[in-house]
């Protein structure tokens, strides 16, 4: 039994693991996605 909570142990730091590594990633994405409408905007639009 120990097993299966050790194992349940690092599946569930390894779920954090990637979801900060998710957020590591996107979170600067999504401003450089936003940046850029904004100033696409800006420069047909106006």
């Amino acid at each position: 039994m120990s097993t299966a909570t050790e194992t349940g142990a690092r599946s569930g730091g390894r779920t954090a693991l990637l979801v900060i590594a998710w957020v590591w990633v996107l979170a600067p994405f999504v401003y450089g996605v936003i940046e850029l409408i904004t100033k696409v905007v800006d420069l047909f639009g106006g």
